[in-house]
């Protein structure tokens, strides 16, 4: 028996760092497992993966700042397996720590379209479909930039403390619908996401001064596995009485 017999669930970004984690141990518990990345070659290579241990995943690609292609990411797991039991919002890209004084239009839109809107488009669609079904589970993959001011730029922190405002105001609305909605805090993470920092070798004083000092008392760097049994846990129904809940994982980096 695994934690995750027979759920279906959807994760974004799921071909790298935390996703593919999540979507390798969600496999292991038993569930069934939409993967969703921006990335075909390594979708392939997560599908390769899985099928070497004799599993089965299915994968699509799904840019999660198009709200058609979310759309479509719903649908496909209702038309393949019948129903969705649980979506990760896992997918998301960070800013380059700018302050407000700093960010750019461009800049700002590009986090907003990807961190906020796409975890919107998700939360909405499964909302939809757990309405039809008679329940669900959402598990967002925020940030303690969410809960904190000091951890990443203007943008990137703006549109994580939103995601705590969606998953809050997600949980009580639909609470008596036999839905649940929780969010992970994860601090510093060994995964690919320093991909979408850009160029940090010139970055202010202002940035090092107020970001990048602060770093030097994070206890440990998490890895991805860790905050894949987080959202197991979150995913699964050992966790049935927890709702609107912010789980800070992050080796108490916050806790200072």
């Amino acid at each position: 028996m695994g934690r995750m017999d027979n759920k279906v669930a959807i994760i974004t970004g799921a071909a790298s760092g935390m996703g593919k984690e999540m979507a390798l141990l969600f496999l292991d518990e038993g569930a069934k497992v939409v993967a969703a990345d921006i990335n075909q070659d390594r979708l392939d290579e997560l599908e390769g993966e899985v099928k070497a241990k004799g599993q089965e995943v299915t994968t699509t690609i799904a840019n999660i700042a198009d709200k058609a292609q979310v759309e479509t990411m719903v649908q496909k797991a209702v038309d393949t397996y019948g129903r969705l039991d649980v979506l990760v919002n896992n997918a998301g890209i960070m800013d380059q720590f700018q302050p407000i004084g700093d960010v750019e239009d461009k800049g700002w839109n590009l986090i907003m379209d990807v961190d906020l809107n796409g975890n919107f488009y998700g939360m909405r669609s499964a909302v939809q479909q757990f309405l039809k079904q008679g329940g669900g589970v959402i598990v967002n993959n925020g940030s303690i930039a969410g809960i904190r001011g000091g951890r990443a730029g203007a943008s990137y922190t703006a549109a994580k403390h939103a995601m705590v405002g969606m998953t809050l105001n997600t949980a009580h609305m639909y609470a008596k619908d036999n839905i649940r909605c929780n969010m992970i805090a994860p601090g510093s993470t060994a995964t690919n996401i320093s991909e979408t920092y850009g160029d940090l070798s010139a970055v202010s004083d202002r940035i090092k001064d107020r970001v990048f000092t602060g770093m030097a008392i994070n206890p440990r760097q998490a890895q991805a596995i860790e905050i894949a049994q987080v959202a197991l846990f979150l995913a699964s129904d050992e966790s049935s009485v927890v709702n609107g809940s912010i789980i800070t994982a992050d080796s108490g980096f916050s806790a200072y």
